[in-house]
């Protein structure tokens, strides 16, 4: 089992910053990526962030170039620092953890409110 555990959260107003982190624990092997994702009310919980064990990393089009994912390999922690935020960058963000190829098994942490205000 993993335990994903994620902190730094908040109220922020538009324009503004916050940064992320989520720390792993338990039985930690074979991490095929660890990542970020988010959803905001009403809506599906979509793909923001994602580091790959090889060092690749994927972004989606409405963060890119504002957000920036990187991780700890010493600390198993991952961060997402996360710039010129805007308002519908509102939602809670849920820490992700993959592990394994063939028969992957998809790790939640139980998530962090962001809020950013116009």
């Amino acid at each position: 089992q993993v335990q994903l555990v994620e902190s730094g959260g908040g109220f922020v107003q538009a324009g503004g910053s916050l940064r992320l982190s989520c720390a792993a624990s338990g039985s930690i092997r074979s991490v095929n990526s660890m990542g970020w994702y988010r959803q905001a009310p009403g809506k599906q919980r979509d793909l923001v962030a994602r580091i790959m064990s090889s060092g690749s990393l994927d972004y989606a089009d409405s963060v890119e170039g504002r957000f920036t994912i990187s991780r700890d390999n010493a600390v198993n922690t991952v961060y997402l620092q996360m710039n010129s935020l805007k308002p519908e960058d509102t939602a809670v963000y849920y820490c992700n953890l993959v592990q394994g190829l063939a028969f992957p098994t998809y790790y939640w942490g139980k998530g962090t409110l962001v809020t950013v205000s116009a």
